[in-house]
């Protein structure tokens, strides 16, 4: 065998020149579509169910303050009746008027999640009658539902409509149908005034606060507030812990039905149009979070409402975005 020095040439098959126009195209590198990211966190952390050990170390570490500051507190008071007895009386008082307090505090929380479990046992009477087609459980509801709303100076003429013709009606669904459309459509039209009213806030913090985490911390702010009124609206108000066991539970629903997610026709129509076309990524996300909130809005009436939204009756999630933001971003069409 000879050896050969110097390179090896190993000759290929000519391959034809790239064209220009078969080159790919170059990827768009645009800015990326808004995605409501305040109230994704919200709904995500809000719909979290913390764990039991979680709910152990913090059942745990309240009552541990709770003892360390009813001791000092007993300390305080019993060493200062000691050394000087009428600012001891002054300061147990003081105590008692303290533990009054938090003893009616008590009693309204109490009271509040009696009023939100009222509404919804109502609504679970009024699904099964509507599902049974029972008469008589229908009649049931509306006479329980009159008495929630007796008080409430702007029924009073829905609710003597409904007591003039509810004799003529021997169909539970026209019952109910007949009850809502008296009762209920005052009190629907100013829970969509809240929703329209939150979307909007929470559209403006997040378009013009560019501080981080105001967005998150303003519409968190906003739909609380949202959802305690809803609750009032309907009968239920709630107190603290009562609007946050609610607002769980809302966003709880939101996220279960996937509710949260983005980019079907509800966003297009409303932040992909030529609203979003006009103006910056921070105005598209304070749109996409004022949908989101109008979401959590409509998910709140549902919740809180003694009945189920007959059949058209439900709000459009588009249509109150629309109304909410019309004129705030863009030109009103």
């Amino acid at each position: 065998m000879t050896d050969r020095k110097g390179p090896v040439l190993i000759e290929l098959d000519e391959a034809p020149a790239a064209a220009p126009q078969d080159a790919p195209p170059v990827p768009d590198l645009g800015p990326l579509p808004p995605e409501g990211r305040a109230m994704q966190v919200i709904a995500t952390l809000g719909a979290r169910r913390p764990s039991r050990l979680a709910r152990l170390f913090w059942a745990a570490t309240g009552a541990l303050v709770g003892l360390v500051a009813s001791l000092a507190a007993w300390n305080f008071v019993t060493g200062l009746l000691a050394a000087n007895p009428a600012l001891g009386w002054v300061a147990a008082g003081l105590v008692g008027l303290v533990l009054a307090t938090l003893l009616l505090i008590a009693l309204r929380e109490l009271a509040a999640f009696s009023r939100l479990g009222r509404l919804d046992a109502l609504h679970r009477e009024a699904e099964a009658a509507l599902a049974g087609g029972d008469l008589a459980a229908a009649r049931r509801v509306v006479g329980r539902l009159d008495a929630l709303y007796r008080g409430r100076a702007e029924l009073a003429l829905g609710r003597a409509e409904l007591a003039k013709r509810q004799a003529e009606v021997f169909d539970a669904d026209a019952l109910l149908a007949l009850a809502e459309a008296e009762l209920l459509a005052p009190l629907d039209a100013a829970a969509r005034a809240e929703v329209e009213a939150a979307a909007r806030q929470v559209a403006t913090v997040t378009a013009l606060v560019p501080l981080a985490m105001a967005d998150v911390i303003g519409a968190l702010t906003a739909n609380i507030r949202m959802i305690r009124r809803i609750a009032e609206i309907y009968g239920g108000r709630s107190g603290a812990l009562g609007a946050w066991r609610l607002t769980r539970a809302v966003l709880t629903h939101l996220v279960a039905t996937g509710a949260v997610a983005i980019g079907d026709d509800l966003i297009g129509s409303v932040a992909g149009g030529s609203v979003l076309s006009k103006v910056s990524r921070r105005f598209g996300e304070g749109v996409v979070n004022g949908a989101l909130t109008a979401r959590v809005g409509v998910a709140a009436m549902e919740v809180c409402r003694p009945l189920p939204f007959g059949a058209g009756r439900k709000p459009g999630v588009t249509a109150l975005v629309r109304r909410a933001l019309t004129g705030l971003f863009g030109q009103k069409e």
